[in-house]
């Protein structure tokens, strides 16, 4: 596929790092020619230097033969000018990112008044993820991708974990049955494991679970959420604004911290019922006199990932039950995951997966539903629906005609509305709903693929 990036950041160039694996023609476009000449440097894509909203520079680019456009600035106007354009000049779908909640807010009317076809609102999309997470320990974290039918769990294995020297089939049989552990990561090297895998403390776990009765099945696992349903906001631009208005609507005593006085004032008036704190340079000295240590949970949503970390640590030190940390670049993540203190939540890697997920169902006119990355980005979740060209409708798994390529695992069927965890007896009905496990290498994009 021809796919055309306009904007290099954080975004961007993680777009393009993904795709780079893939057999695409991928043209950059910015207006900062040392950016383009970074990222042609690095990966074999062509680069185009100037305005994603000019006419002139998307002809330069090729976007008349181009089957993606993708608008990715910081500048949610240019973004949706940018696509008007490439899609009047031939391009044939067209992508924005809008970051404004504003704007992201009346999707569709603008989807028509742009002629885009798909938009994504990594802002709003954030909020979603923290409100499922508020309260939760820093081992775990839940991922929501697949409706409100099924959850992906992501958690270490803790010294005290009831999981800690189990196999898996002693999991399933004793401990919990509606559960299915899709992969491990172990001293950095992952698994695709069978009933007779046994975990470990300090195995990194994604975990397949239905919302039916999911806070029981966390509490089953060992998982509660604090029971202080205080609430620490560090920072509050744009997300934060969105998120304090779904934690008032929830009832929750909340605490904002900022270090910009006007803004403190536009935030007392706008949520009178937040107690709003300004903050100069010392700001753990501001957390401890406001509480901190009574706090449940501390969201840092500062616009530096660099002090969203301080602040998680040092809330971390004081031993807050949960903190959730904003993290803009993937490797900062990585960093968090591997010392394993709070729940990051990334509004780059949420527009990533979601493009991604764009691309392959737009290169491969199938149905898949669902995508997201797990296992420390090493191995992919994907949701399909089995059509009447499903190679095994019907056939139970445990037959011998029912061939997986190794390495891949079902991790779950949704038929009906209900997600069933999948045993030997079962078998995929036309219109099931079906997730699948597998290592990014496999290269897994239609259901059939399995095999």
């Amino acid at each position: 596929m021809k796919i055309i990036i306009a904007g290099l950041g954080e975004a961007g160039n993680t777009l393009v790092k993904e795709l780079a694996r893939e057999s695409h023609d991928i043209t950059v476009i910015d207006r900062d020619s040392e950016l383009v000449d970074s990222i042609t440097d690095a990966y074999s894509v062509n680069g185009v230097v100037g305005s994603g909203a000019s006419k002139e520079t998307l002809l330069r680019a090729g976007v008349e033969g181009a089957d993606i456009f993708i608008a990715l600035t910081h500048i949610d106007e240019v973004n949706l000018l940018s696509c008007m354009q490439a899609k009047n000049c031939g391009a044939s779908k067209t992508v924005s990112r809008l970051q404004m909640t504003d704007l992201a807010a009346d999707v569709e009317q603008l989807k028509k008044e742009y002629n885009i076809d798909y938009i994504v609102r990594p802002h709003i999309d954030i909020v979603e993820e923290i409100m499922r997470n508020l309260g939760l320990p820093g081992f775990v974290k839940l991922e929501g991708l697949f409706g409100n039918i099924a959850t992906l769990i992501d958690m270490s294995i803790m010294r005290d974990s009831c999981l800690k020297d189990q196999s898996l089939a002693f999991i399933r049989s004793n401990i919990c049955s509606d559960i299915l552990i899709s992969t491990v990561i172990r001293e950095d090297k992952l698994f695709i494991p069978d009933g007779n895998f046994v975990l470990k403390e300090g195995d990194f776990i994604t975990i397949s679970a239905s919302n039916d009765n999911l806070e029981k099945t966390l509490a089953t696992l060992g998982i509660s959420r604090t029971r202080s349903e205080k609430v620490m906001l560090v920072g509050c631009g744009v997300i934060g604004e969105y998120l304090t208005k779904e934690l008032i609507a929830g009832g929750r005593p909340l605490t904002i911290i900022e270090n910009n006085m006007n803004r403190c004032r536009t935030l007392m008036d706008a949520f009178p019922t937040a107690k709003v704190v300004y903050a100069d340079d010392e700001i753990t000295e501001v957390l401890e006199e406001e509480g901190l240590s009574k706090t449940g949970t501390l969201i840092s949503l500062t616009g530096s990932d660099e002090t969203n970390l301080v602040i998680s640590m040092f809330a971390w030190s004081k031993r807050v039950p949960s903190v959730i940390t904003k993290v803009d670049k993937l490797s900062h993540v990585r960093l968090l995951h591997r010392v394993n203190i709070d729940i990051t939540a990334s509004p780059t890697e949420l527009s990533v997966l979601r493009l991604l997920h764009f691309i392959r169902n737009t290169a491969n006119q199938r149905g898949m539903n669902g995508f997201y990355r797990v296992a420390d980005g090493k191995a992919e979740v994907m949701e399909f629906t089995a059509g009447s060209d499903f190679k095994a409708l019907d056939i139970p798994f445990a037959d011998k005609n029912f061939k997986l390529k190794k390495g891949i695992l079902i991790s779950g069927i949704i038929r009906d509305g209900s997600l069933m965890i999948p045993s030997g007896r079962s078998c995929i009905k036309k219109g099931d709903r079906v997730m699948i496990t597998a290592p990014v290498e496999k290269g897994i994009r239609t259901l059939n693929d399995i095999f």
